[in-house]
């Protein structure tokens, strides 16, 4: 049969200052530390958010150039295959089907699978002949108009 021991805790002389120091781990953070450590976490969001908003217009208008960058590679490979440029009339949509409009390429192939849009989702613009080259290929930036500063400014193939 099993049998129960009855065991007592062994009793601790207590002083007075252990028995305070446990009562106040027990009861949780004061009011004025919850309040420093919030403050302390404005002030951290405050200086790092701006940063970090920075970076993600950066990326943007750095993806537009390498798009742009990569369009203007499929146009010259486009260019030594039909020895011209598409039209304005045929755009940049003769880089991913044979156009129907205009003179007709001799040589075409597919030079994309797909035109994708700028980093804000609005379509590459094709301007032949161009206004600051012999074609020009460029996004509004992320205001979609034309002009504008930083951000806003256009990303062209002339950059």
């Amino acid at each position: 049969m099993i049998q129960r021991l009855n065991v007592q805790p062994p009793v601790h002389v207590m002083n007075p200052f252990t028995k305070i120091h446990a009562t106040r781990r027990s009861r949780g953070f004061t009011l004025i530390e919850l309040m420093v450590v919030l403050v302390i976490i404005g002030v951290l969001a405050a200086l790092i958010a701006p940063n970090v908003l920075d970076r993600a217009d950066d990326a943007r208008v750095t993806a537009a150039r390498t798009d742009v960058n990569n369009i203007m590679q499929a146009l010259k490979l486009y260019r030594l295959d039909n020895q011209r440029y598409p039209s304005g009339e045929q755009g940049l949509q003769a880089l991913v089907t044979k156009p129907t409009t205009g003179i007709i390429p001799p040589n075409w192939k597919p030079y994309v699978p797909k035109l994708q849009n700028d980093p804000w989702g609005r379509p590459y613009q094709y301007a032949n002949p161009g206004v600051k080259g012999e074609i020009d290929v460029y996004s509004f930036g992320a205001d979609g108009q034309v002009g504008g500063e930083g951000k806003d400014a256009e990303i062209g193939s002339w950059q």
